[in-house]
């Protein structure tokens, strides 16, 4: 008995803190937070407790996010404790204070965070709605809300919260973004109501300049952005009263879950969760160009918009911190990899700075004027001042000293420049440093080492060559390849030469052998084991049709997962029509471009052993061979990722506006969403914009609505590509855009197939003029709107269906549009 006694009295001996895990809604006086327990919302939406970021060592944060009931991925809503994260979550906690605040105690029990708002009584509770915000209430009259989250906002802006200026305390709420992707605590970027409160507008500033303006709101539709708003989901609301000047959002139906963020990249962006992917969804955006984000890219970091990253540092400078870099904060810019000499004259032996020349850029800020009559002059005036980092002269000279800030390469703008940037003279080609005597002693030792190792090297690279050429002449008889690793980082040149970037991974140009080029698409976060890969990849592999992109190959090499497939010189469909004033898209090419896709999306709906439904046609996914040839690229790859989704639905940055009503209402997707999208791309096609990138009376337009008034009126060549200069076949045009129509309709049963798109095009049919879309309809004359998804059943009847195609498509045609 002596033994079970002392176990008895042992475990007596223990402090009684049991481990609790909050179900409830609530924190009263008697109650705290710590560890891994959490409150929950009283329906379930909502959750407050500690939760991770970063890896050696985590940071813990208190916040608010989404319960995983709801929103499978963590995606914090609200921080409080965002500048000063606790590392022992276990011993912090959060509780009220006997003040009646609500107070959050480090491992030390030091006061990290505080609520700190003036309190009579000490019987507070503190609440978790299901809104999303937190409240502190007077525990004796509930209605009597002391302190609520929705009044000190942090990067994220939820339907009912406000966002504006209280003019009796003069705070103004806005939004801060995080540091990056891993660090919460306050970074560069702000959105808030213009400070002044004579004005309904936001701005977007980094703390020290503007660098994007809302335009001016009515009522309740922001009138310059109208891809925000839709009338069927989200309802803004601008209130000014004599106490506050604020704009607040509301979501009409409780089946879409939205929030409003400001950015680390310094965007404010819409995302809504889609349940059918299990993933966010970004809808809206603005600034809509990247680069227009002031000192994005940091000093002396450029910033390209048809690269990615977007960021980079310029020549003779490497990024200053790579690891924020990675993280998505390029805000601390680059530093030089070799000093500046001044002149050269006090440093014996080494060469006089230099100027390398950067064309068709756009010049950073804050430039300074200098007495010049030629480019020699402006040249020799930042040469002779040790200060000055860069000079351009076209009539005039513009001196840059020290820190330059938002570089631009490969701009297409209208005052696009040539630009001289000052470095050492060893960072350009053909300068020399004469460190003479200790290179010549060092060469002499190294010969005999350098040449047993070509003698190695030769060897290797015979047997490289003869497997890869085999590979190569496999992949050129119609067999799938099975490509090393290695043999893949040689020809790629170790993955350097990239081509872009998409849902599934990056793809990179390589070089065979035999001079032939391939695009090596290197796969990202794949949950399939090598076995289930192969079996995939094989079976993509048999898919081949000329409208299609070729795979030649695959490499399964561990967690190394690449697709080879057949290069293709033009780029794709949206370089070719969205960059540059002129255009190699005469509208024969044009034609046969949206001809050839159909019959690439007939192939993988109606003649593949299982229909495949792409998900994500788009131009970007549209690939031209030398003869501009279309090739549907990425198709089948949703298989490759298990099916998920989301990654191809996450990568449509700046290009919104091809998803189908159908995904976010959460029904199942079939093959009528590939048609939808299609549609919104033939309109590209036919106008040579993105549909939002067009401009009427000085406010932003959605061609697709706007088009259909010019389409009845017999307008046709209207709606063609300016840069076309009226040079098309109008019959051909009225075609493609009555197609357009048919293919956008808000019901996917009103819809054609893609065979019946493809008929349509070939002039096999006459094509009766299209009803107007429901959601178009709303925008019709009301320039400020533009509604994307609908709920709502369009009141198309049987007879309107009938009259989809003409009496010569007879009975059955009309049967099938209805399946």
């Amino acid at each position: 008995m002596a033994l079970p006694l002392l176990v008895l009295l042992f475990l007596l001996s223990l402090p009684l803190h049991p481990h609790r895990s909050y179900a409830a809604d609530s924190l009263s006086g008697n109650q705290s937070l710590s560890g891994d327990q959490k409150i929950t919302s009283k329906g379930g939406k909502f959750v407050l407790g500690f939760f991770p970021l970063g890896n050696s060592p985590k940071r813990y944060y208190i916040g608010i996010w989404y319960n995983t009931n709801t929103v499978s991925k963590l995606t914090p809503v609200w921080v409080a404790n965002r500048d000063t994260p606790v590392f022992d979550f276990s011993l912090s906690e959060l509780k009220l204070s006997e003040d009646g605040n609500l107070v959050l105690l480090n491992q030390s029990k030091s006061q990290l965070w505080s609520t700190g708002t003036k309190i009579t009584s000490n019987t507070t509770i503190a609440v978790l709605l299901d809104s999303g915000n937190l409240v502190l209430q007077d525990g004796s009259d509930a209605s009597r809300v002391l302190w609520q989250s929705f009044d000190h906002p942090t990067d994220t802006w939820l339907p009912g919260g406000k966002l504006g200026l209280n003019k009796l305390s003069g705070e103004n709420q806005h939004l801060t973004a995080w540091r990056n992707a891993e660090d919460p605590a306050h970074g560069f970027f702000y959105l808030e109501i213009d400070p002044s409160g004579s004005s309904q507008y936001f701005i977007l500033w980094n703390g020290t300049k503007t660098y994007w303006s809302s335009g001016v709101w009515n009522d309740k539709i922001f009138s310059r952005v109208p891809e925000m708003t839709s009338n069927y989901v989200y309802n803004f609301q601008y209130v000014n009263n004599a106490s506050a000047n604020y704009f607040t959002y509301t979501v009409n139906t409780d089946d879409v879950i939205s929030r409003f963020i400001m950015d680390y990249s310094g965007q404010i962006k819409q995302w809504t969760w889609l349940p059918a992917a299990q993933n966010w969804i970004l809808f809206w955006s603005q600034p809509r160009a990247q680069c227009e984000v002031y000192a994005l890219c940091g000093s002396f970091g450029s910033c390209n918009e048809k690269k990615l990253p977007f960021c980079g540092c310029v020549k003779g400078f490497r990024e200053r911190s790579p690891e924020e870099w990675d993280l998505g904060d390029q805000s601390g810019g680059c530093v030089r990899n070799t000093p500046l000499q001044c002149g050269g004259s006090s440093s014996v032996g080494m060469e006089k700075d230099k100027f390398y020349q950067m064309d068709r850029v756009r010049l950073p800020t804050n430039p300074e004027s200098a007495e010049a009559g030629s480019s020699s002059e402006c040249e020799s005036a930042c040469l002779n001042n040790c200060s000055c980092t860069a000079y351009s002269y076209s009539s005039k000279c513009s001196l840059w000293f020290r820190n330059l800030l938002n570089i631009q390469e490969e701009y297409d703008g209208a005052d696009q420049s040539t630009f001289f940037l000052r470095l050492a003279a060893s960072e350009l080609p053909g300068s020399s440093s004469k460190k003479g005597g200790i290179i010549g002693a060092a060469v002499g030792g190294v010969m005999g080492l350098l040449a047993l190792l070509a003698i190695i090297w030769l060897i290797i690279w015979r047997q490289h060559r003869r497997r890869i050429i085999g590979a190569a002449k496999s992949a050129a008889d119609g067999i799938l390849v099975a490509f090393r690793y290695s043999d893949l980082q040689r020809v790629t040149g170790n993955f350097s030469d990239k081509l872009g970037s998409g849902g599934f991974g990056s793809v990179y140009k390589g070089v065979l052998p035999d001079s032939s080029f391939i695009a090596v698409k290197k796969l990202t976060d794949l949950s399939q084991g090598e076995k289930q890969f192969r079996a995939e990849v094989s079976t993509i592999g048999k898919i081949q049709q000329i409208n299609l992109i070729r795979l030649l190959g695959f490499c399964a090499d561990q967690s190394n997962k690449c697709l080879v497939y057949e290069f293709m010189p033009n780029s794709s469909l949206d370089v070719q029509l969205f960059h540059g004033s002129k255009t190699d898209l005469d509208w024969g090419r044009r034609y046969l471009i949206a001809l050839g896709t159909a019959r690439g999306l007939v192939y993988l709906h109606e003649k593949c052993r299982d229909c495949i439904i792409h998900c994500d046609i788009k131009p970007e996914n549209i690939l031209l061979d030398a003869s501009f040839i279309p090739k549907v690229a990425d198709f089948g790859l949703s298989k490759l990722v298990g099916r998920d989704l989301s990654r191809v639905l996450t990568t449509m940055r700046g290009t919104r506006g091809y998803l189908a009503p159908e995904w976010i209402s959460g029904v199942a997707i079939t093959a009528k969403a590939d048609v939808y999208s299609y549609g919104m791309m033939l309109f590209e096609i036919i106008s040579g914009k993105r549909n939002t990138d067009h401009w009427v009376d000085n406010k932003a337009g959605f061609f697709p609505a706007s088009a259909m008034k010019n389409l009845l009126a017999g307008d046709i060549l209207s709606l063609l590509d300016p840069r076309l200069e009226g040079d098309a076949e109008i019959a051909e045009v009225e075609r493609a855009c009555k197609v357009a129509y048919w293919c956008i309709q808000d019901e996917e049963m009103y819809r054609p197939t893609m065979g019946q798109v493809l008929q349509m095009l070939e002039g096999m049919v006459e094509i009766s003029m299209p009803p107007v879309p429901k959601s178009l309809q709303v925008y019709s004359g009301q320039p400020e709107r533009i509604v994307f998804f609908s709920d709502s059943i369009l009141d198309q009847s049987d007879q309107t269906m009938g009259t989809f195609f003409s009496s010569q498509l007879g009975s059955s045609s009309s049967t099938n549009l209805k399946e």
